[in-house]
């Protein structure tokens, strides 16, 4: 039993490939809209490991999707009559289906909260667009650094006041929960094979013996008994 369960977003609690792509093919018809969003996501590491690496500070995940989508937007030789708007897409990223219910039952033994790289104004309006029913909004932009960088993960148990021994986190990347139990954190495994497309090969298992390993976010629930 823990006190708070904090999340990974993108790919955990919501379907960013799918409903970016959908957003592309709006504003950019004609252009492979799988291919451009594989491509926009593609840039994300990379933009956030110059600000982990100390390279440049902290910045907004909003911005980096902005800079990002110009670079991609330049190899595929398209331009957005609106980017702005087209930035938006990650702000209107779909719940897998059993993202709500399993939050919902989640959120009547502990506190919930995204611990996500997306700035607090995207958290938000990405809870409003899909009904995540968040307590409160953790993760990047309090800690001013990227996941999974430590401090991440230690802010978001500081901002709630709890032990890190309290606090579960919740994601669909090993890697993150490699980061998170290093700090002490417990952890919770749920595997989303599709997250990118029908030929993923990263994330199908889990990599160790996380302290839940569930085929969703209803599954997890019902293990530790909420």
């Amino acid at each position: 039993m823990v006190d708070a369960y904090i999340f990974d977003v993108f790919g955990t609690c919501v379907d960013w490939r799918e409903s970016v792509a959908r957003e592309v093919a709006e504003h950019l018809p004609g252009v492979d809209a799988h291919a451009f969003a594989d491509a926009w996501r593609g840039e994300y590491q990379p933009a956030m490991e110059r600000i982990r690496a100390g390279g440049r500070g902290y910045v907004a995940l909003d911005d980096l999707h902005m800079e990002n989508l110009a670079i991609v937007s330049e190899r595929f030789g398209v331009t957005a009559p609106d980017p702005e708007a087209l930035n938006r897409a990650w702000e209107k990223l779909d719940p897998w289906p059993d993202t709500v219910a399993g939050l919902t039952a989640l959120k009547r033994q502990a506190i919930i909260a995204p611990c996500s790289n997306g700035s607090i104004a995207l958290m938000t309006r990405l809870a409003r667009h899909g009904g995540l029913p968040w307590d409160c909004i953790l993760g990047a932009e309090i800690a001013q650094d990227y996941k999974t960088k430590p401090v991440v993960y230690l802010a978001s148990c500081a901002a709630l006041r709890l032990p890190p021994e309290r606090v579960m986190m919740v994601a669909a990347h090993n890697d993150d929960l490699e980061a998170a139990r290093v700090l002490g954190l417990k952890t919770g495994f749920v595997p989303r094979p599709t997250e990118y497309g029908p030929n993923q090969t990263t994330d199908l298992e889990p990599s160790a013996d996380w302290d839940v390993i569930a085929t969703d976010l209803q599954d997890l629930a019902a293990q530790v008994g909420a």
